[in-house]
């Protein structure tokens, strides 16, 4: 049906959602970051609803479901499975040895997800330069952000949440999101066109 209308799932009108769903905050994180990286010219003094507008999410006064996602206050009311679930796992995916859920917008749930695994879950590598005592990061900082932002952003959200697992020598990434229709795991490895399943997201 989506197809058919010539819509993605994250460009259609969520009719339950408020303005009041919006947080305010994920929207403030998101400007700075915006405006950090130059990507597109940014009026922070803009009213919510013209930022939203603006943004193409929304249509006739009402928030699109990738508004939610992004800035939702509480997307899990949406929708379910708007969280990253993180093991901590020894030699095999039988031994979990801890866990942790993080749930909210996709905004929140990137940077809360760094930080977790950052203090929780990964071990830091530890040199000293003098007296200093500099803390390396296990992973680099940057790959993280890349697959998680793609995990988050490619997902199918009306599937299940996304799963890291972490492993003294390894850490995997899932989401509930396969290849975009027409793209096989050969033409992936090759150049191809890019089809993002979630355009407004």
């Amino acid at each position: 049906m989506l197809k058919k209308s010539g819509k993605t799932w994250d460009d259609i009108i969520e009719p339950r959602a408020q303005l009041s769903d919006i947080d305010k905050t994920s929207v403030e994180v998101y400007l700075k970051s915006a405006a950090k990286a130059k990507r597109f010219p940014v009026d922070k003094k803009l009213p919510l609803k013209e930022l939203l507008e603006k943004l193409q999410l929304m249509e006739k006064g009402r928030l699109k479901r990738a508004a939610l996602v992004l800035f939702g206050r509480e997307p899990l009311k949406f929708f379910p499975s708007m969280s990253v679930r993180i093991g901590r796992f020894g030699s095999s995916k039988v031994d979990l040895r801890f866990q942790e859920s993080i749930e909210g917008s996709l905004i929140y749930c990137l940077e809360e997800t760094i930080e977790q695994l950052d203090r929780k879950f990964f071990i830091s590598p530890v040199s000293f330069e003098g007296l200093h005592r500099i803390e390396k990061w296990q992973y680099p900082l940057p790959a993280l952000r890349e697959v998680l932002l793609n995990a988050l952003i490619h997902r199918n959200y009306t599937g299940a949440h996304i799963q890291i697992a972490v492993y003294d020598d390894r850490i995997t990434f899932w989401n509930d999101g396969g290849l975009p229709e027409d793209l096989t795991i050969e033409l992936l490895k090759k150049k191809h066109s890019s089809k993002p399943r979630n355009p407004v997201i």
